[in-house]
């Protein structure tokens, strides 16, 4: 062989291929590089562009999302780690009130109303019903036992009702779970803090607020609710927080408030109509509207028959008896009483109390009903339906305890005004008693005789002043109880001038008419204004023998559990303000108004009764306010606008609310005298007597009858003859009183 260049060449063997190399070249065939993979895309025309733009994108948003969620992911666990370390034991969150509450006992110790959160605690739910619990996950969480504390299903199925009704996808329905829901009744953990400046009211109100960061905090807070309790614990925290209307906090208050009942023994009925409530607990509340209670129930009936809860026989008995108020729940609004009583006590045990307490008080509740159904009878039977008018009863004891308070013609009312208490009206002829009051303490009797004729008197600054009487005649001589008997202004203003306006005004005021009163004549003829209140309470001293008293309702408060009262009676007797004979003569000659006066409408049969009607200017406000041996009654009635009343007068429709009330208040209950004082009549002399016999024989032959001029010019030679009198008895006083000063200087 021929030697090239004298190198030897370098032998190398043949490359061989192992089968398994053979195998793996064909699987995995060389990657080409970029400028070939450009070349392959641009040799498969415009589709391969695409399907490499697509896969790109693809990539693209799948690192983008899987990264975005691990992110969003630890955020959540982040938040929810922390507020499961902050969320206390599910005892501790069970009573999540700010306020208190207030249970109000009557006279027998019997509740009648509550004021504030009513709470009674549900510490498992073995304590209720399976009714109620299967009641409130149909209407408000059928998913409840499935979730992790949020529902993407529900949010879907909320955003699709949102759309549907024309709303926005987050407005309106927002698919929160029953987790997410207490997780908003606990504030999202914070609690109320009044040194933050927020009242409750305004704390409540931002815990209800619903932006889309606060539903996010409220979705991650429900997440840790579920990592820390059991379904049943949360649960069991819902149904002690949620308010369900008429102050009950909580499942076990509702059912005690309306229905009188445990929990545990709720119905299938009567768990809808609770359940029900949850959606606005207001406007679905029983006590407010029982049939738009009973409708909303039965939407949940269906509820819990379409998810199996109930069979058809079940849901169709409880279609066919609806749950109803038990008779104790009916009464227990509370009404004007309860209102009024409630303002009595220290705000800090009452109206804006932390504590659960019990207030004691004067309220007859059989007098109550009966007060409300004379009200009722009166505007049914001798109102016109389209009457605007309204009215107001009281009914006290002699010594100012309130059994009974009427503000308004509703009477299943709380909250509304309160005409017996807040309603200040001018009074009319129901402020003469008074007047007369003040002239039998200074020793005038019943039958003291006033000349009742026209008069006149001259006001510094003012003028003129001629008071008239209704009836527009005069009756001559008479005596104060015909002048009272027959409410003659004349004789009123005569007297009050008589015995000092300074001396009416004290005595009105110290049987406990706080309102300013007038200080001109009108003062006699009730131009001042005054409650119902007042002026029943100012006749109960007149009744129980001319002490002052102050009304009252409150008895006793003391905190729930405890035994020793942390307030006493808040009212009662005062001093005496008149002689016991004084108002022993004053309630006889109230009594005269009744059996023959203008209050005639009020006669009780048997019972004797004593009162005095009022009518003021242009008949704006009629009043009838009087007692029998047992109770005082006050009634008012007017428009609240000031209106005139058409036709009536104090004798007429209040007399008769009056006479109503007494005779259902008195049923069944015996006849007492009243504490009066009857005065002897004394006997005319007897040239008065024969001139009263030729008076009324000449009246009978219509001869020889004076003339109004003659019998003008005696009655006027009587009045000289009592000013003189009167004068004369002045001289002597001011001798006596000058003979003491001058045996006081000379030392005797």
């Amino acid at each position: 062989m021929a030697n090239s260049g004298g190198k030897r060449p370098v032998l190398r063997a043949d490359k061989r291929t192992t089968p398994s190399a053979k195998a793996k070249s064909k699987r995995a065939p060389a990657r080409k590089s970029p400028r070939k993979r450009k070349a392959a895309a641009r040799s498969r025309g415009p589709l391969g562009w695409i399907i490499g733009l697509v896969r790109f994108v693809a990539r693209l948003i799948w690192g983008v999302t899987w990264r975005a969620t691990a992110m969003v992911t630890a955020v959540i666990a982040v938040g929810v780690f922390y507020f499961y370390a902050q969320l206390p034991p599910v005892e501790e969150l069970v009573d999540g009130r700010t306020r208190g509450s207030v249970t109000l006992l009557d006279r027998e110790d019997r509740t009648f109303a509550w004021r504030g959160e009513v709470f009674n605690s549900i510490t498992d739910l073995g304590q209720v019903s399976d009714n109620l619990t299967n009641a409130v996950i149909a209407t408000e969480d059928k998913r409840f036992y499935r979730h992790i504390g949020v529902s993407p299903r529900g949010v879907a199925s909320a955003v699709k009702i949102n759309l549907r009704e024309g709303r926005g996808p987050l407005s309106g329905h927002g698919g929160s779970t029953l987790t997410q829901q207490t997780a908003k009744l606990l504030c999202l953990g914070v609690p109320f803090d009044p040194a933050t400046g927020m009242t409750e009211a305004e704390y409540e109100e931002d815990c209800r607020r619903t932006t889309k960061w606060r539903k996010v905090k409220e979705a991650i807070y429900a997440m840790a609710m579920e990592a820390r309790y059991t379904k049943d614990e949360i649960l069991t925290i819902y149904m002690n927080r949620a308010y369900l209307g008429a102050s009950a906090r909580g499942f076990e208050a509702a059912s005690q408030r309306y229905f009188g009942i445990s929990a545990a023994e709720l119905q299938p009925n009567q768990a809808a109509m609770l359940a029900g409530l949850l959606v606005a607990p207001t406007r679905y509340a029983p006590t407010n509207s029982l049939k738009r209670a009973q409708d909303r129930a039965a939407t949940v009936v269906k509820l819990m028959h379409e998810q199996g809860y109930l069979t058809a026989a079940q849901r169709d008995a409880a279609w066919n008896a609806p749950a109803t108020l038990s008779s104790a729940a009916e009464k227990r609004a509370g009404g004007y009483f309860a209102d009024w009583v409630m303002k009595s006590g220290p705000a800090f045990l009452t109206r804006d109390t932390t504590e659960d307490v019990i207030m004691q008080t004067t309220l007859d509740q059989k007098l109550q009903t009966a007060a409300e159904e004379a009200m009722d009878h009166i505007f049914t039977t001798k109102v016109s339906p389209g009457s605007k008018a309204e009215a107001a009863i009281v009914v006290m004891s002699a010594d100012g305890a309130v059994r009974a308070m009427v503000g308004g013609r509703k009477t299943k009312v709380s909250g509304a005004f309160n005409r017996a208490a807040m309603a200040r009206r001018q009074t009319g002829s129901s402020f003469k008693p008074f007047v007369y009051a003040a002239a039998l303490d200074l020793g005038f009797t019943p039958n003291a005789t006033v000349v009742d004729e026209p008069f006149c008197m001259n006001i510094p600054g003012s003028g003129e002043y001629c008071p008239k009487n209704y009836t527009r005649n005069f009756r001559g001589r008479i005596t104060l109880s015909e002048a009272l008997a027959h409410s003659v202004n004349v004789v009123a203003v005569k007297v009050s001038e008589e015995v000092g306006r300074e001396n009416v005004q004290k005595i009105a005021t110290d049987f406990g008419i706080a309102s300013n009163l007038a200080d001109g004549a009108a003062l006699a003829l009730g131009a001042s204004e005054s409650t119902l209140i007042e002026m029943t309470g100012a006749y109960a001293g007149i009744l129980n023998g001319g002490r002052s008293v102050k009304p009252y309702g409150l008895r006793a408060l003391q905190l729930k559990g405890d035994a020793d009262p942390l307030a006493g009676q808040d009212g009662g007797y005062g001093e005496r303000v008149i002689t016991e004979q004084a108002s022993q003569y004053l309630v006889y000659m109230m009594s005269r108004v009744i059996q023959d006066g203008t209050g005639k409408r009020a006669q009780l049969g048997e019972r004797p009764a004593a009162g005095k009607s009022g009518t003021t200017q242009a008949a704006r406000d009629a009043w009838f306010i009087g007692f029998t041996a047992d109770y005082v009654v006050g009634v008012w009635m007017g428009y609240d606008d000031n209106t005139p009343l058409k036709g009536t007068t104090g004798g007429g429709l209040p007399a008769d609310i009056w006479r109503e009330t007494m005779v259902r208040v008195h049923k069944d209950t015996p006849i007492n005298p009243l504490p009066m004082l009857v005065p002897q009549q004394p006997k005319a002399p007897v040239s008065q007597r024969s001139t009263a016999s030729a008076n009324s024989q000449s009246r009978q032959q219509q001869a020889g009858q004076p003339s109004l001029q003659d019998q003008r010019r005696a009655e006027r030679r009587q009045r000289r003859l009592e000013r003189q009198q009167r004068r004369q008895e002045q001289g002597d006083v001011a001798e006596r009183v000058l003979q003491n000063v001058l045996r006081e200087l000379l030392g005797q």
